[in-house]
């Protein structure tokens, strides 16, 4: 059987301080969009887990999140992990898009059906946390606010439909320098870091200062993207290094992205997309 990981954007991020469990406490405003990674399990007829991917810059081992959620579910149900496992990469990793977790959040919701357990999404989501921050937000398939260290994941209705034009360089940030930085970083003088008041609510993101701090290209694109009359809002998501603009109508995207790819370079990733609330 087939399933598909829906990438996530933060539309907001604030980091009210650091736990005493070495982890910062959050709040964001998480949702999905419509750029998915696709995951194939089947069972087999014996033998040990088979897990394959088509991006051979993913790894393939015991450190992959799919492999780990795989192996948490089965041990924690006496199970056998007689399968194999494929999985399709569209999402960016290094991205602030939340493509691994969101494979991982998957494979425990697949594993669910294809083993028939039917547990409550509660208890799925707390062995998402074992495996990462962000992997509950995504066994709720819904745009969430976020809080703790990201297990506390409260549904949200009624955002709209947002287009969306994700653009990511070359270069991924790593999640655990972005916090690791925040504390001690500075505002660049004369880069947009301001809350962006929109009428579902506000863009925000704190890790834009530790991140913009080290690529400057990142907040040079963020403003490029302010002064674009298609442009309601821009955002890093998440740790970067994605950034993406909040479109007045999608069908302006395909401009944008030609503008976008003169002035910066075809290197960068871009992706038109929307929102799914």
């Amino acid at each position: 059987m087939r399933w598909i990981a829906p990438a996530k954007v933060n539309l907001s991020l604030r980091i009210l301080g650091k736990r005493d469990d070495g982890f910062h406490e959050l709040e964001s405003l998480m949702v999905p969009v419509s750029v998915f990674d696709a995951l194939e399990i089947e069972h087999t007829s014996g033998g040990d887990l088979q897990f394959s991917c088509d991006d051979p810059s993913v790894p393939a081992d015991e450190s992959n999140l799919v492999v780990k959620a795989v192996r948490l579910f089965c041990s924690s149900f006496g199970l056998m992990p007689h399968l194999r496992v494929h999985l399709s990469k569209e999402i960016p990793h290094g991205a602030g898009l939340g493509g691994g977790s969101s494979d991982a959040g998957t494979a425990l919701l697949a594993l669910d059906e294809l083993f028939e357990t039917k547990l409550p999404r509660q208890d799925l989501a707390a062995l998402g946390a074992e495996l990462g921050s962000d992997i509950p937000f995504f066994l709720h398939q819904s745009a969430a606010w976020i809080r703790g260290r990201g297990e506390i994941v409260q549904p949200l209705d009624g955002l709209p439909i947002l287009p969306l034009l994700l653009l990511k360089p070359t270069f991924g940030v790593p999640t655990p320098w972005a916090y690791r930085q925040w504390k001690d970083s500075i505002e660049i003088p004369g880069v947009p870091y301001a809350a962006q008041s929109l009428g579902w609510g506000t863009l925000l993101n704190d890790l834009e200062r530790p991140v913009f701090e080290k690529y400057l290209l990142l907040a040079d694109l963020k403003a490029w993207l302010l002064n674009q009359p298609e442009v309601i809002g821009a955002l890093m998501s998440g740790s970067g290094s994605t950034i993406f603009a909040v479109l007045r109508d999608k069908q302006q995207g395909y401009a944008l992205g030609e503008r976008v790819a003169a002035e910066f370079g075809t290197d960068l990733w871009a992706y038109l997309c929307e929102t799914i609330p």
